[in-house]
């Protein structure tokens, strides 16, 4: 799954070839995830994807605008994603969680450059867009907590919050994973870590 796909089913679907807006895009996020966004020029966007000042602004306001047009989307489709994998399972809280996190862990890996850019840029965005974000973020987080108080239900709302956020720090720590594992074996071990960071005790 890649940031043009976005999230969902797209992964099933036939690849289409970027426009090039999106190869544009995935430039200048991998730029930003790479050596931070202040440290990246929009001359230095246009040079790697082979473009003038003019054919780029045409494209994009600057690059605040890139910034928020690869955050705001890949935002509203996780929760999106997240909805329809809690909505496959009704009654059956396990299967939802597990669902939740084959789908976290899988774009994770598949995006690790955007997920470097959730952690450390989103700050770098404008009100509007930076304010539509964090309540995308926290509507995701919710569709978490009603499935673990479903799972767990003398579980607090509260204390499943935590739960929610621990979780995505682990999942989420994928930019930082050396290569020494292939991508399989990754995936099926930030799965189990996490399932079992959320339902392995609970008693504590």
């Amino acid at each position: 799954m890649t940031l043009d796909q976005r999230i969902g089913g797209a992964s099933e679907i036939a690849p289409r070839r970027r426009s090039r807006r999106e190869e544009i895009l995935a430039i200048a996020v991998g730029l930003f995830a790479a050596r931070g966004y202040h440290g990246v020029s929009m001359d230095d966007i246009g040079s790697a994807a082979g473009v003038t000042g003019p054919a780029l602004y045409h494209h994009f306001a600057g690059k605040e605008a890139m910034l928020a047009a690869a955050l705001v989307p890949v935002s509203d489709g996780l929760l999106a994603g997240g909805r329809d994998r809690v909505l496959a399972h009704p009654g059956d809280a396990r299967a939802a969680l597990e669902s939740l996190i084959d789908f976290h862990v899988d774009f994770a890996l598949a995006n690790p450059a955007v997920i470097a850019l959730h952690l450390h840029e989103l700050d770098r965005l404008p009100e509007e867009p930076r304010r539509q974000i964090r309540r995308l973020q926290r509507l995701y987080v919710e569709e978490w907590v009603n499935v673990l108080t479903g799972l767990r239900p003398t579980l607090p709302a509260s204390e499943a919050r935590v739960l929610a956020h621990s979780a995505f720090g682990l999942m989420n720590s994928t930019p930082f994973l050396g290569g020494e594992v292939d991508r399989d074996r990754r995936a099926a071990l930030l799965r189990a870590a996490t399932l079992a960071a959320l339902v392995g005790d609970p008693e504590c």
